[in-house]
């Protein structure tokens, strides 16, 4: 049940009533007419921005529209009042019954509760996607968890969803990882004069797979040239990035539905019928590119290349398809993959990427408007840097990488909860300082520790009931169901109410702007609000949760409990993170 919809299919009711009477022109867009909390919850339940939205292309004062409005909504049995504040905004107090019908509705369904059924097709979000040479470190983990909340948050809104890795398995990383691993190799065999050099790989994460490799095939690869043992190491090293960086996405509660090979996109050659593809419809030319304002790029080259129309679709120049040396760009591999998508079915892509991709964005949106004629988006969603801290100062150093934190070293000291729900405590574009003294701290200045103490809490009150009450089930909804919700007319038992009624709506903002923080927003508020009512409990007895003494009382505080422990077990599961039943 969600009011805000309700509630806003009530606004363009009482908009229409106004338009037949004349009030109102015909033809208004009411695109931009929403419902949503009053910003001080002391003025109402919801507010809506109808009148000051529309005054203007009505031709009408925003105050007097607002009076006129707030009459319509008077007369829905739902409202108790209707006041125009400021320029125009109505705020809306709603009857008792309102809220309480939106926690009998949240027993009824409490796996369905909040969850929409947005419009749309297929969503192809590709997340992760880091070079295959190495660990995880834990920049790779913030767009990991990102894109995987992301997914999360996306189904629950009724979306279908592809999580999909692109394993960037082709290029000069990948021969710089087998020359390493070829070091390592020669080293298993006992080769003294095999050292690591510059430039190579130098985590001990590769010793592993020298062994291997000199257990497969004795020392039949030493002395052959690199261009028969190239691609055998190669592919041997890849295979073993790919289990170690799959190993460390499960151990945090991350899976992908499709791993995309870059080389297997090239090898199908897939990269010249795009090509050949963009020249039929007129989008490749032949010419020069001006150079670009301030400090000129290493890979600007002046002289005629072979450039794609990008501009056409919004991007800011046209871009290099060839290189100098006649082999393609990155961009039109990156062109071809995302045309992949689109001939898969996917009619909107996301892209989770690191912060130094900014320049990707544009060309990117405007290579998907291309090849898809319009029919495909591309939301490219940037994470930033994350800082790591212990107790204030910067960790620098891997014992396994050699040159940064992997992400698995940071699993292993906090758990995946505390990961998880910390890298989306934050939005992706902002720069995230990670504690690793501080995630682990039982204080309410933890956000992952408050909010899973509330649900433990809730199941702590549900215990404390059917000790104080063994004859009767509160876990069952029936039982729930017939509680009497009047009886919660506190002023914390009114705001666990009111926030539990805007989960759904959270969500599905959450979900259409895709920002998962905003759930982990939601349910510290959420906790937040339970974790104040039982301390007002133990000042006034009369408001406990559980009072042995009133069984009315109590019925209907555990049915509010239980609405409070299901919104945050549903916004839990969109994050990724654990609920648990008790905390130790």
């Amino acid at each position: 049940m969600n009011i805000f919809a309700l509630f806003e299919a009530r606004v363009r009711d009482a908009l229409e009533a106004l338009t037949r009477s004349g009030t109102l022109p015909e033809g208004l867009d009411l695109g931009r007419v929403v419902v949503e909390p009053p910003r001080d919850p002391t003025h109402g339940d919801l507010a809506t921005n109808a009148a000051l939205v529309l005054a203007k292309e009505a031709r009408a004062n925003p105050k007097a529209l607002g009076e006129a409005l707030a009459a319509e909504l008077r007369a829905d049995p739902r409202v108790t009042e209707a006041s125009v504040a400021g320029p125009g905004f109505i705020n809306l107090r709603l009857a008792p019954h309102v809220l309480q019908d939106v926690v009998r509705s949240a027993l009824a369904d409490p796996a369905g509760f909040g969850r929409a059924r947005m419009p749309g097709g297929l969503v192809n979000i590709e997340y992760v996607s880091a070079n295959p040479t190495g660990p995880m470190h834990v920049g790779h983990g913030r767009g990991a968890v990102f894109g995987d909340a992301l997914a999360n948050l996306l189904v629950a809104a009724g979306r279908e969803v592809v999580r999909e890795y692109y394993i960037n398995d082709a290029g000069a990383q990948v021969v710089v990882l087998a020359r390493s691993a070829h070091i390592r190799y020669l080293q298993a065999l006992g080769r003294s004069d095999a050292v690591v050099g510059e430039g190579l790989y130098p985590g001990d994460y590769l010793i592993p797979v020298g062994q291997r490799l000199a257990a497969e095939y004795g020392d039949a690869l030493a002395d052959k040239p690199e261009s028969e043992w190239l691609p055998l190491v190669r592919d041997a090293a890849l295979a073993a990035m790919m289990d170690m960086i799959r190993d460390d996405l499960a151990a945090i509660g991350i899976r992908h539905d499709v791993f995309f090979s870059e080389r297997k996109l090239q090898d199908s050659g897939a990269v010249g019928e795009l090509l050949g593809a963009l020249r039929a419809r007129g989008l490749v030319y032949e010419g020069r590119l001006p150079p670009p304002k301030g400090q000129l790029p290493e890979d600007w080259e002046d002289r005629e290349q072979t450039l794609f129309r990008t501009r056409e679709f919004g991007d800011d120049t046209d871009r290099p398809l060839l290189k100098s040396d006649g082999t393609y760009t990155y961009f039109a591999a990156d062109i071809a993959y995302h045309r992949d998508k689109f001939l898969r079915g996917a009619r909107e892509m996301i892209d989770v990427l690191g912060a130094d991709h900014g320049g990707y964005v544009k060309r990117m949106q405007a290579a998907v408007k291309a090849v898809s004629d319009g029919e495909a988006t591309l939301d490219v969603k940037l994470c930033q840097l994350v800082r790591l801290l212990r107790a204030g100062e910067p960790v620098k150093m891997s014992k396994r990488a050699g040159e940064f934190v992997t992400l698995r070293e940071v699993i292993d000291e906090v758990g995946r909860d505390a990961i998880r729900f910390m890298m989306l405590y934050r939005k992706n574009d902002a720069t995230l300082d990670f504690d690793l003294a501080k995630v682990v701290e039982q204080s309410k200045d933890n956000p992952v520790f408050y909010v899973q103490y509330a649900h433990a809490r809730a199941r702590s009150v549900q215990r404390q009931a059917r000790e104080a009450y063994p004859d009767t089930d509160f876990s069952d909804a029936a039982t729930l169901a017939r509680a009497h919700l009047g009886l919660l007319a506190d002023s914390g038992e009114v705001e666990m109410m009111r926030l539990v009624a805007q989960y759904p709506r959270v969500l599905e903002a959450a979900a259409a702007a895709h920002e998962p923080h905003r759930i982990a927003f939601h349910l510290y508020e959420v906790a937040s609000s339970l974790h104040s009512f039982w301390n007002k409990g133990k000042d006034l007895p009369q408001l406990r949760f559980v009072n042995a003494t009133d069984r009315k009382s109590t019925e209907a505080r555990l049915a509010l409990v239980e609405a409070v422990r299901s919104t945050l077990a549903s916004g839990l599961a969109v994050l990724g993170v654990t609920a648990p039943d008790e905390m130790r």
